[in-house]
């Protein structure tokens, strides 16, 4: 049974947000939650004093779910559908901070209609927007090769190339259509987990909702987007949750606030050399152990914050930022 609006949004804990209002502090000014969710954020920062917050999201189910307390907030709150790739332009104002929470939200996994649990039973669909094509699209169509390359790259999953020879055996007997059909066809390719240890299917899951929603794509645009967006002094907050999602926001924050590598030998120099954030923290924030013995799911979660310099945006070398790409990305 569907999750109701209700108990979808309770549900949902913001990770790291005691940590986010502290290095943001004081919160005022225009806000951007890019990642709307169930508004754990945006609630957070309209509480600590934000004059206004901007939600954004791509998943049309989350505004049906704010109906039920986002008239409490008035025009403070205004909610915007779309990608956060192009945050600065449906914002549409300057903005004091932009907060982005990557990845799939509780929320979503929560919902087994949605496809992104491995388990629960559900539709293989994995689509944030609901439009497109959804991972069973892509399992049941993809050659051996390149699905072995999304598992091994968008999930760091070792052993691709089983996986995808058993899920390539597998649909030859009967489309695969059903998150838990998939989950059972990963975990037999690969030992029984320990006590403790993660679900077989966790890497696979990733790996594939990552190629659906093209997510590193859209990361990499959003942060470009969030950079335009901010005022001088404005705060930028992300909450990452693997490793693969925080290397390319620690390596575009060094490379923004010239604290970094140098750039890419094959771009050209960057016409603004001047930093355009300052780190602050200059390493990411980790929850402390309070916070994981209440939401088990934050164990993983990263926060990384910076504030905006008046220096002119422009775009990232993207060569330098460390983000996974398929072989034929990178032949293209």
């Amino acid at each position: 049974m569907p999750a109701s609006p209700d108990s979808a949004a309770s549900a949902h804990v913001p990770v790291l947000l005691g940590p986010l209002l502290a290095a943001v502090a004081p919160v005022r000014g225009v806000w951007v939650d890019g990642t709307f969710g169930a508004g754990g954020y945006a609630r957070g920062l309209l509480e600590a004093g934000a004059d206004q917050v901007i939600g954004i999201d791509r998943d049309p189910s989350v505004y049906a779910m704010a109906q039920a307390w986002a008239g409490e907030y008035g025009d403070r709150l205004r909610l915007v559908e779309g990608n956060f790739a192009n945050l600065d332009r449906l914002a549409g104002v300057p903005a004091d901070g932009v907060v982005l929470d990557l990845g799939v939200s509780s929320m979503q996994i929560d919902q087994a209609e949605r496809g992104f649990s491995f388990a629960k039973d559900g539709p293989l669909d994995m689509r944030m927007s609901g439009q497109g094509d959804s991972a069973a699209d892509l399992v049941n169509s993809a050659p051996e090769g390149q699905l072995a390359d999304i598992l091994f790259h968008y999930g760091e999953e070792r052993a691709s190339r089983r996986i995808a020879r058993a899920i390539c055996r597998a649909r030859t007997e009967a489309p695969i259509t059903r998150t838990l059909q998939l989950a059972e066809i990963v975990a037999a390719c690969l030992p029984r987990p320990k006590p403790g240890q993660i679900h077989p299917a966790t890497r696979s899951f990733q790996g594939l909702r990552i190629a659906v929603n093209d997510e590193f794509g859209a990361l990499v645009a959003g942060l470009e987007a969030a950079e335009r967006a901010l005022r001088p002094e404005g705060w930028l907050a992300v909450v990452t949750f693997h490793s693969l999602e925080d290397r390319v926001v620690k390596r575009f924050l060094q490379q923004r606030s010239g604290t970094g590598p140098g750039t890419s030998r094959f771009q050209p120099e960057p016409e603004a050399t001047r930093p355009r954030f300052t780190l602050q923290p200059r390493r990411a924030i980790a929850p402390d152990e309070e916070e994981i013995a209440a939401n088990p799911r934050a164990r993983s979660a990263r926060l990384r914050v910076a504030r905006r310099t008046d220096a002119p945006a422009g775009p990232a070398d993207r060569d330098a930022l460390g983000l996974p790409q398929l072989p034929q990305e990178r032949r293209r």
